[in-house]
């Protein structure tokens, strides 16, 4: 507490099972209650390409003081780091090291699965052993990618567990995938997203068309698809009912520069993302979200249907 997260001195190594039983501990402290919009939270953070240690620590001590700290707090945030290049050259391998890491980071999410059950069961028997906490994923850039491989991992490791909802929200925030990545819609059929669909009960894309580096990105590698971050969801193909999009461009102010806009939701003198992230990942409803004003347009491309 109160050492500089973005200093690798600050932190202190600690074995895996160490690591659970500390994370077990914070949890059985949250208070238990009825109603899950005030139920606190087990959320994993997930960086981006070209993040140094420096940078991907600064990104969690961001997240943290914003919508982990004080008595608004939303629980626990842990960042899930994995090893970018660090600079731009490395771009293609990034994606590489991504689709590595996403077996490391789908064995944390199968701990947690069956860690989930074995918390169903109990409650089952008595209510107050029912788990205090539910999870979620704030996902940016690349760390989307890293996700996207790690959820399929673990949807198919599972057998396909069909109404599990192993996370609760999941905020894919100026992702770089594909913008086709749910085309599969609520058919089971190995698509790319249907990880990510079918263990999540909702999932949010946070996106502008003012973001220069996806801009870049598409135009590095051109796979053939547009950037989920920069255009959004394609809706020429079904779409599962409980992913959506928002625009930010209207929350990012007017003289963030078209590259700095890719980082700009997490820093608050550049943004005023933060109020919308936290009503999300709080599980409010999308019809709500839009009749307060905190998505910035009445979803013109998807109108409000719940959830």
């Amino acid at each position: 507490m109160g050492a500089d997260p973005t200093l690798k001195a600050s932190w202190t190594q600690v074995s895996q099972d160490q690591f659970r039983q500390q994370l077990v501990s914070v949890a059985d402290q949250f208070p238990l209650t009825t109603l899950p919009e005030d139920q606190k939270q087990v959320t994993f953070l997930v960086h981006g390409y070209n993040e140094a240690w420096p940078a991907s620590m600064g990104l969690h001590r961001e997240v943290v003081e914003n919508l982990y700290t004080g008595p608004a707090s939303l629980g626990e945030c842990m960042s899930f780091d994995w090893p970018s290049k660090g600079d731009v050259l490395g771009y293609l391998p990034d994606r590489a090291e991504a689709r590595q890491a996403a077996q490391d980071f789908a064995n944390v999410i199968e701990e947690l699965y069956d860690w989930l059950l074995m918390k169903q069961s109990a409650a089952a028997k008595n209510v107050q052993d029912a788990c205090r906490a539910k999870t979620s994923v704030i996902a940016h850039s690349m760390g989307n990618y890293v996700l996207e491989n790690a959820m399929n991992y673990a949807w198919t490791q599972k057998n396909r567990p069909l109404l599990v909802s192993l996370i609760h929200e999941a905020l894919m925030v100026a992702a770089d995938v594909d913008n086709d990545l749910f085309k599969s819609g609520e058919v089971v059929q190995a698509g790319d997203g249907e990880g990510i669909a079918n263990l999540t009960y909702r999932v949010t894309a946070l996106y502008s068309g003012r973001d220069a580096v996806l801009g870049a990105s598409a135009g590095l590698k051109h796979f053939g698809k547009r950037r989920l971050g920069r255009s959004g969801l394609d809706r020429t193909y079904p779409l599962p009912d409980n992913v959506w999009d928002i625009d930010c461009s209207k929350l990012i102010h007017d003289e963030v520069n078209g590259i700095s806009v890719h980082s700009s939701y997490f820093q608050p003198s550049e943004s005023d993302c933060y109020p919308l992230m936290r009503q999300l990942l709080r599980g409010v409803d999308r019809s709500v979200l839009v009749a307060q004003g905190l998505v910035p347009q009445a979803l013109s491309k998807q109108q409000s249907t719940g959830t």
